[in-house]
């Protein structure tokens, strides 16, 4: 249960205390926690505010933190229990989803000028965005007071089955005679003891990936085994890349750098991915290129590259980098675009 906070002002060795005060308007909260997100915590991004999800819902604010994981703030205003909770779970099935390119997109529209994520993110913790985001997510309730109802289904889902769900509590304070406001914050359950939790006692401690024979079943489910084959043959992509590396997803084509991180590891980009959830055989294998990333390593020119892309779209206009995306439809173009590495320019 949050602690009662209570607030005195020494005053000439006197203890005054600060009268609390119902916090009516939350959407003040969401204000000023929007502009500075240390008020809740400092591990965290701000990447999305008011979010339309997939389901009819609207997302209060929507962050990422260190890991590149997704967390999902919602104040609870006036809803119940029940509610705040049905809700708050409603959103993660339609977080836990979200690909790399969705949360960069979400990104976009807000962040804009200070944008895009990855700046955003190397701004924020003095590192490289981790090149797969959302493996994870948690969520957390931010309200003026938690009625007993939310207190006991929040310890239930996150004590018995280490669900990544916790509650936040800023109390008002307010001293008349000198006109001046006060606020204090105080977890549900203590963040340390929060991720002990979802650590020690989720089945799950993060998404599982799929691995190579389960996203050759989904290549032949969907159609697309032939071009599947072809990309990840011997003669296909893996001579030209120094890690292929099975995500949630998507398959990552990597290469990896000389320089070293500031966590001291090799930095790699991600160059290349292919989705086989989206690929249909109708539209072909779907592919997603980090373009730039791509022309400084194998030295050709963007014309070049999108001549054997025929399906080649920019995916995102506004970003400081170009990444592209399109579809594979057919096997003889997944041989052309290979073509073209086996003539890279040394």
């Amino acid at each position: 249960m949050p602690q009662d906070i209570k607030i005195w002002e020494v005053d000439k060795n006197e203890l005054k205390e600060i009268n609390k005060k119902k916090l009516d308007l939350e959407e003040r909260l969401e204000g000023w926690i929007a502009k500075d997100i240390s008020l809740v915590a400092d591990d965290l991004l701000i990447i999305g505010r008011q979010v339309e999800t997939n389901f009819g819902g609207v997302i209060d604010l929507l962050c990422l933190d260190a890991d590149g994981d997704i967390v999902i703030l919602e104040l609870k205003r006036d809803k119940t229990p029940r509610d705040i909770t049905a809700q708050l779970l409603d959103y993660a099935s339609w977080v836990k989803d979200l690909s790399n390119k969705e949360i960069s997109e979400i990104a976009h529209d807000y962040l804009k000028n200070n944008g895009p994520i990855e700046n955003a993110y190397k701004d924020k913790f003095g590192d490289d965005i981790p090149e797969v985001l959302n493996e994870n997510h948690k969520m957390l309730i931010i309200a003026s007071i938690i009625d007993p109802g939310s207190e006991r289904i929040i310890e239930y889902l996150s004590d018995s089955y280490g669900i990544g769900i916790n509650a936040v509590t800023f109390q008002y304070y307010e001293d008349l005679k000198n006109k001046k406001e006060f606020l204090s914050k105080v977890f549900l359950v203590e963040p340390n003891e929060a991720d002990y939790r979802i650590q020690s006692k989720s089945s799950s401690k993060r998404k599982p990936l799929t691995t190579f024979k389960e996203f050759e079943k989904l290549a032949q489910e969907n159609g697309v085994e032939d071009i599947y084959d072809t990309i990840m043959s011997e003669a296909g992509l893996c001579n030209h890349f120094d890690k292929i590396v099975n995500g949630v997803n998507n398959v990552s084509f990597i290469k990896v750098k000389k320089e070293k991180t500031k966590t001291g590891h090799n930095k790699s980009q991600t160059i290349f991915n292919i989705y086989l959830r989206v690929s249909n055989s109708k539209d072909g294998l779907y592919y997603e290129i980090y373009l730039d990333r791509f022309i400084a390593y194998f030295k050709y020119s963007k014309d070049e590259i999108k001549k054997v892309l025929h399906s080649y779209e920019k995916d995102d206009p506004s970003s400081g980098e170009e990444i592209g995306e399109g579809y594979f439809k057919n096997k003889e173009e997944a041989i052309e675009f290979i073509a073209l590495l086996n003539k890279t320019k040394k």
